[in-house]
């Protein structure tokens, strides 16, 4: 038997933040607005347009000019995100559980300096982390260039259609000094997260059916698909449509305890036995406990959750589809939640 091995987004599976919109509405003016245009036009590039070298998640790479003209700094965000980390219920006790079971990693598209102070809080290894990692100090921005991007900023905001946006993001920013932050700064979303599993994978000699990944949106299509199509685990927790299209294991769920239990079976035995157990759990709860022998402590703290797992198939994908979209703006927030 091969050694398992466990990765896991960040928000969404983990935490209950998106730290890059709460950065937004921090630091930009009417900057949840903007937050949620540039992430629909990002999720038109990624998933309609399909542009080339274009990532799912890119939206971390595109506000951050804004960010700097708002006047955030490598500190203040650094310290905004220390004093703003949101855990989903469960996931300190998960993360520790998961961690001492199998080699454990973090893929996220999130900025470095939340992903640090989502570390500090877990005590979970740093050095197991890939994130976007960025240092807006190296990257000056002159008063004239300030003014044009709260001009920008106004112009998307008012008309937040696809041209104009096509217009100040690909043929006016990169005019600017600070336009370098688009070439310099390279967030892990979609195709990204798939290379760092594949880094994972080559760095510490696994097999891709020992992955189990866990995920939530469209930046984690790609790692799911591949952990799907290479019989690992793929499991979306609280997804939205773009991530249950591609998993084969739908959490909607309150509290992390049901991933401590998966997690555990998956590294006992194999994801042929997680899809059996998800299965059966979807009919008989209590059968699938006694069945596949998991922990009855952990099977009566499950009890006390709102927990609903199934196997993804074309017949229930679309109820799942909404039921899960709707589930996930409960444990998230409205906002949040209806981000792709």
């Amino acid at each position: 038997m091969g050694n398992k091995f466990f990765v896991s987004d960040c928000e969404g599976p983990i935490s209950v933040n998106d730290n890059a919109f709460e950065l937004a509405g921090h630091f930009i003016d009417d900057g949840e607005k903007f937050f949620q245009i540039i992430s629909r036009y990002d999720d038109i590039l990624a998933d309609e347009i399909k542009r080339p070298g274009y990532n799912a998640g890119d939206t971390l790479k595109l506000i951050l000019p804004f960010l700097k003209a708002y006047g955030a700094t490598n500190a203040n965000m650094e310290d905004f995100s220390s004093r703003n980390v949101l855990l989903i219920p469960g996931a300190l006790e998960t993360m520790s559980q998961v961690n001492q079971t199998m080699p454990s990693f973090i893929v996220s598209t999130s900025y470095e300096p939340y992903i640090r102070a989502l570390c500090d809080l877990t005590q979970f290894p740093f050095d197991h982390c890939y994130c976007t990692r960025l240092d807006l100090e190296s990257h000056p921005l002159n008063k004239e260039d300030e003014i044009k991007l709260k001009e920008f900023h106004l112009s998307i905001i008012q008309n937040p259609e696809f041209e104009n946006l096509e217009r100040i993001f690909w043929e006016e920013i990169p005019k600017m000094e600070i336009g370098s932050l688009f070439y310099e700064v390279k967030p892990v979303g979609g195709e990204a997260k798939k290379e760092a599993v594949l880094d994972i994978i080559t760095k510490y000699n696994f097999k891709p059916q020992d992955l189990m990944y866990i995920g939530d949106s469209i930046t984690d299509v790609e790692p799911l698909r591949y952990a799907r199509q290479n019989d690992g685990l793929a499991v979306s927790f609280n997804g939205n449509e773009y991530a249950l299209k591609d998993a084969s294991i739908a959490i909607i769920s309150d509290n992390t305890l049901i991933t401590s239990i998966i997690t555990d079976l998956f590294n006992r035995y194999d994801s042929r036995v997680v899809l059996e157990f998800a299965s059966l759990f979807g009919e008989n709860t209590e059968l699938a406990m006694e069945k596949f022998d998991v922990n009855p402590e952990l099977a009566m703290e499950l009890g006390k959750t709102n927990t609903r797992m199934e196997l993804i198939t074309p017949e229930n994908l679309d109820e799942l589809i909404t039921d899960s979209s709707s589930f996930r703006k409960q444990v998230r927030g409205e906002s949040i939640g209806g981000l792709g």
